[in-house]
């Protein structure tokens, strides 16, 4: 089995989901006691925060060189978001970041989709670096067209989500703006932060819903355990 380094923290409600999935999924795979060998290397999301995400870059390269030392054989960065660094960090270590926007993509082409909406941070929505990698599978991605929903999903993932706090205000109003993209022509919605599965999931909707968190973590398994193709 090969050891995985995660950074987490951002934040700490997801970080939990991710551990959970991945020693769930190792001892489904394998059986018995078995269970993931991981390293977390666990962030203060509140020195992003006074960062800005923009200027988080140190901070994240650091936190990988960090986990690069404990002699790990891949690195997960725990939030869409902080793949804005993914490519930028990718130079600078020898070992590999498993994306979750590849991990993602691939789950979108096995449901033959081509026009998907995506639900996230503000950062995740509006800057490329998601929406091009998904467009390297031939994935064509609609965000919220009013500036308004997306300023309200962020308010929603960053005071809420992020703090644990769950409220059926916001799950109706995150059904809302999946259901508005669904009628501009999304076959199907990401839910592009890790905290977003907390509040809706597959079993609130008709159509295809991708929880990247454990599409990120299913990803990861097959890397651990030598069956994936990266």
């Amino acid at each position: 089995m090969k050891k995985i380094g995660l950074i987490g923290g951002i934040s700490w409600t997801s970080t939990l989901d991710y551990y959970k999935y991945l020693n769930q999924g190792i001892n489904s795979r394998l059986g018995g006691l078995n269970a993931a060998e991981c390293v977390i290397y666990s962030l203060n999301f509140a020195d992003i925060q006074k960062k800005g995400w923009i200027n988080a870059y140190e901070l994240l390269l650091q936190a990988c060189k960090n986990l690069a030392s404990t002699h790990i054989d891949a690195i997960v960065l725990c939030a869409n978001t902080a793949h804005l660094f993914a490519d930028r960090i990718q130079k600078e270590i020898n070992i590999p970041i498993l994306h979750i926007a590849t991990a993602t993509a691939k789950a979108i082409q096995k449901e033959n989709l081509n026009k998907v909406g995506l639900l996230g941070t503000m950062f995740t929505m509006e800057m490329g670096f998601y929406r091009d990698k998904l467009e390297e599978f031939g994935i064509t991605t609609l965000i919220p067209e009013q500036k308004s929903d997306i300023e309200e999903i962020q308010n929603i993932v960053k005071n809420e989500l992020g703090k644990g706090i769950i409220t059926d205000s916001s799950k109706v109003k995150f059904m809302h703006y999946a259901d508005e993209l669904r009628a501009r022509g999304a076959e199907g919605i990401i839910l592009g932060c890790t905290e977003i599965p907390l509040l809706i999931d597959q079993n609130d909707f008709s159509y295809p819903v991708f929880d990247t968190t454990k599409i990120h973590v299913e990803s990861i398994l097959d890397y651990a355990l030598d069956t994936s193709d990266y």
